[in-house]
This record gives C-alpha cells, structure tokens and sequence, in this order.
C-alpha cells in the first residue's frame, strides 16, 4: 500500500470545488478514454531493459490537460507538481514518480510520429456520431488566421518559413490559417486543415467536405467555391456587404437582406470551435514551428472543443448530473 504525501491528504479533505476541478470531472466522464487508449497502445512503448515507462492512461491524460490549460512541457511538470487536481485527474502521487519534462516531450513527439492527432479526433466524432450529435447533413466551411512569432532572434535567424503573411482588412499579419468543416446541425467540427496564412479559404473548400452533406455555408472568401466541387450540393454563399449597398433600396433589397441574415445565423456556429480552441484553451499563437506539428496540434484542440461543446448532452445521456462548484 501506497503513502499519500501530505499535500494529497489535505487536497482529499477539502470541501469546495474549483471551477479547474469541475472541468476536469466533466472531462473524465465525457472523453471515450477506452478508444482512445486502443489507439495509441500499438505505438507506446513497452517495458524493456530501461527505466519502465508510466502507465499510458496517465501520459494520455497529462497530454490532454497540456491541451486543455495550453501549459509547455516544462509548465506541465511544474504544474503536475504544484496543484493537486492535475496529479489527482492523472492518477499520480507526489509520493510516487512523476513524469519530466523530457518525458512529456517524448509523447508528444510519438503521437506526431505516428499521426495519431488524426487517430484521436477521428476516434471522438465516431463517439459523437454514435451518441447522434454529429449528423453531417449540411457543412459550414471557415477560417481562421493564428499568428507566429515574426521575430528573427533565433538561432536560425530567420521565421519560420512554412508560415506566411497576410492582409486582413487593414491590418497585415504573420502565420498561418486554420480551416475547419463544421455540421451545421450540431456545431460540432468534421474536418481540419491547416495552410500558410495567405492561402485563399476557397482554395480548401473540397477539402473541408466529408461528401455526405446536402448544403454547405460559407462567407464571401468562398465565392467561386462550386467550381472547386464536383458534386451536387446547395450552396449558400454569403454576398459581399459592398454589393448589397450598392442596390437601390426597395424589396429586392430588404429581401436579400433578409436572406444573407438567415445565411449568417447558420454560419455563426463555426465561430463557436475558434471560440473555445482561442479563449478557453488558450491558442492566441502557434506552439510549435512548421505546420505538421501545429497540425497536430490543432487537430487535438478541436476535438476537445467537440468533446467541450456537447459536454452536458453526453454528461445527460450517461447519466450524470452536472457538478456544482460548492
């Protein structure tokens, strides 16, 4: 039998609940942690001559909270060590090993190897699509742009190469775009690719279509986009606002106004997953350089923000009431 360190026998007697503590309950009882675990098992690494590796449950969950509270490897060591909740979530002791930096690093780098990013958000929207929250009967396409260091005062010096600038209204930016396909019942995103930042968002309009859907929305950077499809699909296209003003006022005005509102009242739920990836997971930059592990990246941060957005109809279908904070 294991000895508790002082530190988690008082964090076990503690009484109110922290909002970081209701979140990670929530998380536990909505993450398909057994699919998860089937798909990284085959490319971890087995206990050998070496120094034994950590249980593969608790590197997974430490990998999902560095998602979730957008902490750097050596943060997340630092954290596993100061706050109770983080070890507790992770089934980890002060009293018992845990994991480095180095470590972290190391799995991180597995899960990019092996293009398991990919793996885990197609492993959550088939959880989804089970539980009938992923319906795929329409797609609202978008973009986002997230910016990198522009700075040369690195040991190469010079930015990274694989991200681009761009002008956005009047302001100019460095970086790179994040184009996502969402359904247009639920919210919930289906499809992630990534470009330099001045890449056109129509150029990835066939890419961002799971084929199955009957009509896509998109903004006025997707005018042109059905020449790019060759299927029969209803577009819904928004008209460019200077187009608009320049009709004389009349019905046929008021009735294209009242068309391109409608369109624009589907197409705000895509703005819902940049929300959450950029304010509750903390992605004002990128993390990493070049494209493939920024990817990667962003491929695991949408599919927590699928699992955060739909947390209360899971949490409803398991059975599981809400957690309350006191």
């Amino acid at each position: 039998m294991s000895q508790i360190s002082f530190a988690d026998a008082e964090y076990a007697g503690k009484r109110k609940k922290t909002r970081r503590e209701v979140f990670l309950e929530e998380m536990e009882q909505v993450v398909p942690w057994k699919a998860l675990l089937k798909v990284i098992e085959p490319h971890y690494p087995m206990a050998g001559r070496g120094r034994r590796p950590y249980p593969l449950q608790a590197m997974l969950r430490v990998h999902l909270m560095q998602n979730w509270f957008a902490l750097s490897d050596p943060a997340m060591e630092e954290a596993l060590y100061e706050i109770a909740s983080l070890r507790h979530f992770a089934g980890l002791k002060l009293s018992e090993a845990i994991p480095d930096e180095t470590t972290i690093l190391n799995f991180r780098h597995m899960l990019e190897e092996s293009d398991l990013a990919e793996d885990i958000f197609t492993q959550i929207n088939a959880h989804l699509s089970r539980k009938g929250l992923l319906l795929k009967r329409g797609s609202i396409v978008d973009a986002t742009i997230i910016a990198a260091p522009s700075s040369t005062k690195n040991e190469a010096g010079e930015r990274d190469p694989e991200m681009h600038q761009t002008k956005k209204g009047n302001q100019w930016y460095f970086g790179m775009k994040a184009h996502i396909g969402v359904d247009a019942d639920s919210g919930l995103v289906h499809t992630v690719t990534t470009t330099a930042a001045n890449e056109a968002d129509v150029e990835q309009v066939a890419d961002l279509l799971h084929g199955k859907e009957q009509q896509v929305w998109g903004d006025s950077g997707y005018r042109g986009a059905q020449s790019r499809v060759d299927r029969n699909v209803k577009w819904h296209i928004a008209a460019r606002p200077s187009d608009i003003a320049k009709l004389p006022e009349g019905r046929k005005k008021d009735r294209l106004q009242k068309t391109e509102h409608a369109k624009a009242s589907i197409r705000a739920k895509v703005e819902h997953p940049f929300r959450v990836i950029k304010r509750q997971f903390g992605l004002m930059k990128v993390r990493f350089r070049g494209l493939q592990k920024n990817t990667a990246h962003l491929l695991t941060l949408f599919a927590l923000s699928n699992l955060w957005m739909v947390r209360k109809q899971l949490m409803t279908s398991t059975g599981v009431a809400r957690l309350k904070t006191a």
